[in-house]
């Protein structure tokens, strides 16, 4: 029995054994596309059987104007650029109104680091939403977070007890992308370190704050340093259990200064399953319709994902890099049910609210 065969045998009997990173780089580098599918999927179906979750919810982006100007971003702009927009609260409500009246349960709000807006603009924004409306607030990045705290002056942990009070239930876990600082000072030279990201939902977590983790690929990162940021969430995650999911998608380099070319599907399949297996201690891996298309969307249900995210209402950030896919709840419904799978809506949380 081969040493993949040894891991997931025994995640799938519940006993305890972690790839090391030298395992790892060995796994993701030689073993074969379709088996690492297959038992990655072994570890999904051991997790939650025939049924594939899927949530309605909105992004919104409250503001394109940013600083940062990351070179893989095609969504922001300078303030006096034409197509630079901030949206005003009642705007805000009145997105959130229409997410709920289609059926969502969750709204996603980020945008970019705009050094006209305090704090109050956040807290007052989540107070309205939360007077009007029972939804959950899974929104604003860490790199929003620690720009909230340097722009106001205060900690991290202020910040987030402050937005906490006003009604932010969790935080997503963009801006991540790859959790090594030579990859990101190429990407994102201003933007966070990895420090600073696993710091802000380290704190996050801290306070009862649950979170995502995310991983952005495609940049011309290595293997090992794909493996280098799994490590990081892995170990986060042993420390304070607060991530509810990994999600992974892949870099759209359409319109943005960085260019290049987009990784391969099986690229993107091969890391996903990856990281199923890897990734013992989070419980649930979400595949990406949104960047790879709603077939390849649908294949990752048999690569180790067992969730699709949302049916995204509204997404303004990957179709600013040219990359568009639309999805409708019956669509998605029957894109899960192909596969063979049980449709079930969830909440933030990953209760199960409806199946079909």
């Amino acid at each position: 029995m081969n040493l993949l065969n040894v891991i997931v045998f025994i995640i799938i009997k519940d006993k305890f054994m972690r790839i090391t990173k030298n395992e790892g780089i060995t796994l993701l580098s030689e073993e074969n596309l379709l088996t690492l599918g297959k038992k990655a999927d072994e570890i999904r179906q051991k997790k939650f059987g025939n049924v594939a979750t899927f949530i309605i919810d909105r992004n919104i982006n409250y503001t394109n104007i940013c600083q940062n100007e990351c070179n893989f971003c095609a969504f922001y702009r300078r303030k006096n650029n034409k197509d630079a927009y901030l949206l005003s609260h009642e705007e805000i409500i009145e997105k959130v109104l229409e997410a709920v009246e289609l059926g969502a349960t969750q709204v996603m709000i980020q945008g970019g680091l705009n050094p006209e807006l305090g704090l109050d603009y956040y807290e007052k924004m989540l107070r309205s939403i939360k007077i009007q409306f029972n939804i959950t607030i899974h929104s604003f990045t860490a790199t929003e977070i620690q720009y909230f705290a340097n722009l106001e002056g205060i900690s991290i942990l202020e910040t987030l007890k402050r937005l906490q009070a006003a009604g932010l239930d969790s935080l997503p876990g963009g801006g991540a992308e790859i959790l090594v600082d030579t990859v990101r000072k190429k990407v994102s030279p201003k933007k966070i370190s990895s420090y600073d990201w696993l710091n802000v939902m380290k704190i996050a977590h801290s306070i009862g704050m649950k979170t995502t983790a995310t991983m952005v690929i495609g940049f011309g990162e290595t293997l090992e340093q794909r493996i280098e940021h799994m490590e990081k969430i892995r170990n986060l995650q042993d420390e304070t259990g607060g991530f509810r999911a990994f999600i992974m998608w892949s870099f759209q380099p359409n319109n943005t200064k960085l260019g290049g070319e987009k990784v391969s599907a099986s690229d993107y399949m091969k890391t996903l399953a990856f990281s199923r297996i890897y990734l013992e201690n989070i419980e649930h891996i979400q595949g990406s319709w949104v960047t790879q298309g709603e077939r390849i969307g649908q294949l990752t249900l048999g690569f180790g994902a067992d969730d699709l995210g949302s049916i995204m209402l509204e997404e303004n950030v990957v179709r600013a890099a040219g990359t568009s896919h639309k999805m409708s709840m019956q669509k998605m419904i029957n894109l899960i049910m192909y596969t063979g799978k049980i449709p079930a809506q969830r909440d933030t949380e990953y209760k199960i609210l409806k199946t079909f």
